[in-house]
């Protein structure tokens, strides 16, 4: 039993690492894409001056995350991995405008923050024995909430509410941390020993939370970031 229960830990364990390998190279690629458009002002100047490049970057990434998610038992494990890094590398090329609009002090600490939050979170997640669904229900239901008050604050332009929206952004994607890394771990532990698809999954886990930390990112950049016109 023993021998048993440390055979299937270790496979949780090895599951969690790729999820979290692929998550950091996710990451690592989407930071390493956005500063070097911001560093190119020409390849800049060229995305973000024609809308129909924006239409279609945009386009692309919703394409990638559908196929990731509705797709990912079809496609091989390379195919996996491939789009998902081809969506980390498309979300840099978006975020290359963050640059111009925040300080990089501020991006650096928000940042930093989101990976210390993130990280507590994502950790506790994990070890915890209490279920986390109800907190996983109560944060994709601020999720809705989120979206439609930013739908209305397209049109209201107000500063207070998109400070509220900013603080329920945090608390929201600081819940689903936690939240789907205990889900994604449940998963792993139905699929020990299934080798292709662990390892599609865990591509899917990674997208699952790299979503997750990158709005936490933004959502605590809008309530901390000092603007570079300020």
């Amino acid at each position: 039993m023993n021998y048993a229960g440390y055979t299937a830990s270790g496979s949780i364990a090895q599951f969690m690492y790729k999820v979290y390998g692929w998550m950091a190279a996710g990451l690592a690629l989407t930071a390493g894409t956005a500063y070097y458009i911001f560093s190119n002002p020409v390849i800049f100047h060229k995305i973000f001056s024609s809308p129909l490049s924006l239409i279609l970057l945009i386009i692309a990434q919703f394409a990638a995350v559908i196929a990731l998610s509705g797709f990912v038992t079809r496609m091989s494990v390379t195919t996996a991995g491939a789009t998902f890094l081809g969506y980390s590398l498309l979300t840099g090329i978006t975020f290359s405008s963050i640059f111009m609009v925040y300080t990089m002090q501020s991006i650096y600490l928000a940042f930093g923050i989101a990976a210390g939050m993130f990280g507590t979170m994502a950790l506790y997640g994990y070890v915890t024995k209490d279920d986390l669904t109800g907190v996983g229900s109560m944060a994709r239901m601020g999720l809705f909430g989120i979206i439609i008050a930013m739908i209305v604050n397209i049109f209201l332009r107000s500063a207070q509410m998109d400070y509220i929206i900013s603080l329920v952004g945090v608390a929201v994607f600081t819940l689903l941390a936690a939240y789907d890394n205990q889900k994604i771990k449940q998963m792993g532990q139905m699929l020990i020993g299934q080798g292709e698809m662990a390892s599609k999954v865990a591509i899917v886990g990674a997208l699952t939370l790299y979503l997750d930390f990158i709005n936490l990112f933004l959502f605590l950049l809008r309530l901390f970031g000092q603007r570079r016109n300020d």
